[in-house]
């Protein structure tokens, strides 16, 4: 029997929404509704609870904790922490592709783009006659760095940040010392009748977002890119009609693709094809969901041959498990959401954890040796076939065919699309200072079932965005939203203004451009570096902003931290837990632009803050002396 679909969360995806209205699985639709009404001292973040005095929550009639902390004090120290953690799991990224990326050296193992490779070793100032012995150098760059104590400055941040945001950063004393030991004294400053100065720990969270935009989300792909290939510009298809019930079909979970690339390469090796002919499949698939399903989209032109496409972001995850047509699920960092359990459970789909950061209660946890990354690979197989032969012809299988789009641009970095453009930024350039595209727009970050509903505020904005001649750049879980709602196919085109239409017509590409993973924010950094580098500008002076309407999570908030170090404007369609602190309010809305040139937006209506984003873009024309252009009425 199938859940009440009015007390079901709304999603901007229509056809997933009657999917899940058909099913009678609990997913995170159903209990959004039951999560409804929210802690008030929560959302303001006026709660604290780090002693045994509490937890003290501050209200006008009680403005001061049991210790004599006050709102900002206590919201600081919570946004402080919130950030803090939120950096040390992109940090435990990077950490781990790298020492997958030295692995590739030490065993001679296979690199994909030896031209990303040496790209790398370049900005480093590796110099290694050998491929593999640059790879080893590259990685102990990275992993030295993060391990440096907190008074060492780390080396690759002037390597591979724009300089005048590092002036800046200097100016500001924010450049981050080793990565770990900041994340570690970060935690330390948060503690009991430690810190009590909100402006100091907020830019403390700008230092947080240094190290994590550059290592845990630039470097992380920039490695990436060595070991499983540069992105390539394709038509994909998306949504659940990638499921195809005659593949033994693997959901991977996370954001750590370099975990599984000797798996992925192993399943179109001759002899795993047959093993699961013999079993009555034609061959394995990879079911890309999640963030680490938007990596696998991006370089899916390497391995068509077991990669389906990519079925939908976080939240989608559950519905695409009940379809009962997933034989096993592998998961190696977040975004695996507790709520896929006990629908595994009732699906009979087996679960397998490759980080024990990720281990489900239900799941099997295997320990990473990298020495026997073929040994793992065959055991994966081996549980995956053996999952298929136990359940199916046990369970029903139940996809919606009408979901997603047959075709769906992907692929798309900072380097391909430079390489589009004729190997120059000009012709982007020029279609800005024309005001055929206004500005842009960076939609990124991850999806919630708050702001009006699974994807809904950052679809609506988006297409605010485009009709106001906004190109829009997305990375991270909203992609998946986007994508999945046609924004990113043909035809998508007719939701832009007139101007931004032509362009798009003329290049043959949709108004929304598909970065990724979360992790290829890294890749709209260097988008907006090259760019300013271009125009000999710094990155607060460009016609761009930053959206992270649908924030869900602490490492949203280093993302945002991040943003905020560049000098991005940032919206959000909810407010990361700060308004109970007037003076922390105050830096982040208001102060911060005099520090850093960005600051947040917060804004709940997509009509609104679309408004709110273009005439920031038409300022900052204005400011270059490009073509006037006007507001949309």
């Amino acid at each position: 029997m199938a859940f009440n679909s009015c007390s079901m969360c709304k999603s901007a995806d229509k056809k997933l929404e009657a999917y899940v209205a058909t099913k009678d699985d609990e997913m995170a639709f159903h209990r959004a509704e039951d999560q409804k009404v929210k802690c008030g001292f929560g959302l303001q973040g006026v709660c604290c609870r780090l002693c045994s005095n509490g937890p003290c929550r501050v209200t006008p009639k009680s403005p001061k904790g049991v210790c004599g902390a006050d709102a900002d004090t206590i919201v600081a120290r919570n946004f402080l922490r919130a950030v803090a953690s939120g950096s040390a799991c992109y940090l435990h990224v990077v950490e781990n592709t790298a020492r997958n990326l030295k692995h590739v050296g030490e065993s001679k193992g296979v690199i994909k783009s030896e031209a990303s490779l040496n790209d790398l070793a370049k900005k480093f100032g590796v110099e290694a006659s050998d491929k593999y012995e640059r790879c080893i150098k590259v990685a102990d760059a990275v992993i030295n760095d993060l391990y440096k104590p907190r008074d060492e400055k780390m080396d690759l941040v002037e390597k591979i940040a724009y300089p005048p945001r590092v002036a800046k950063w200097k100016e500001l004393g924010v450049m981050p010392g080793g990565a770990k030991s900041e994340v570690f004294d970060a935690i330390v400053k948060s503690s009991t009748n430690l810190n009590s100065d909100p402006v100091d720990m907020l830019l403390n969270c700008l230092n947080l977002g240094i190290s994590t935009g550059l290592y845990g989300l630039t470097l992380t792909n920039l490695l990436n890119d060595v070991m499983l290939g540069d992105p390539v510009i394709r038509q994909a298809p998306v949504g659940f009609n990638v499921i195809d019930p005659d593949y033994i079909n693997i959901m991977i979970t996370g954001h750590q693709h370099s975990t599984f690339a000797h798996f992925q390469d192993r399943l179109k090796d001759e002899d795993v094809v047959a093993m699961a002919k013999a079993n009555g499949a034609k061959g394995f698939k990879l079911v890309g969901c999640t963030c680490v399903g938007q990596d696998l989209q991006l370089r899916g032109e390497h391995y068509q041959e077991v990669f389906a496409g990519h079925a939908g972001n976080n939240f989608t995850s559950e519905a695409v498990l009940s379809t009962g047509a997933i034989d096993i699920v592998l998961s190696e960092f977040n975004c695996t959401i507790p709520g896929l359990e006990p629908i595994a459970d009732k699906y009979n789909v087996k679960m397998i954890c490759l980080d024990d950061v990720a281990k489900k209660a239900n799941a099997d946890y295997i320990k990473i040796d990298r020495d026997k990354f073929a040994e793992l690979s065959d055991v994966l197989v081996e549980q995956a076939l053996e999952s298929y032969k136990n359940r199916r012809g046990n369970v029903e299988i139940d996809i919606p065919k009408d979901h997603g789009f047959k075709e769906s641009l992907t692929g798309v970095s900072e380097k391909n699309l430079k390489a589009f453009l004729g190997d120059s930024w000009g012709p982007l350039i020029n279609l800005i200072a024309e005001g055929k595209i206004k500005g842009i727009a960076g939609v990124v970050g991850c999806s919630s079932m708050t702001a009006g509903g699974h994807d809904i505020n950052t679809v609506e904005l988006t297409k605010e965005l485009i009709k106001r001649d906004i190109l829009v750049l997305s990375a991270g879980c909203s992609t998946g939203g986007l994508e999945n709602v046609g924004l990113m196919s043909p035809g998508a085109e007719e939701y832009a203004g007139d101007s931004l239409k032509e362009v798009c017509k003329t290049l043959g590409i949709p108004p929304v451009l598909n970065f990724g993973p979360c992790l290829a924010i890294g890749r709209l950094e260097i988008v907006a570096t090259e760019l300013a580098a271009e125009l000999g500008i710094d990155i607060p002076q460009l016609p761009l902003v930053l959206s992270a309407p649908q924030w869900l999570e602490e490492q949203a908030l280093a993302d945002g931290a991040f943003g905020l170090a560049l000098g991005l404007p940032l919206h959000l369609a909810l407010p990361p837990f700060i308004t109970g602190g007037k003076l922390v309010t105050e830096v982040l809305t208001e102060t911060m632009k005099d520090l850093t040139g960005g600051h947040v937006i917060v804004n709940s209506d997509p009509k609104s803050s679309a408004a709110q984003l273009e005439a920031i873009i038409v300022d900052r024309r204005k400011s270059l002396g490009l073509k006037e252009v006007e507001c949309y009425a």
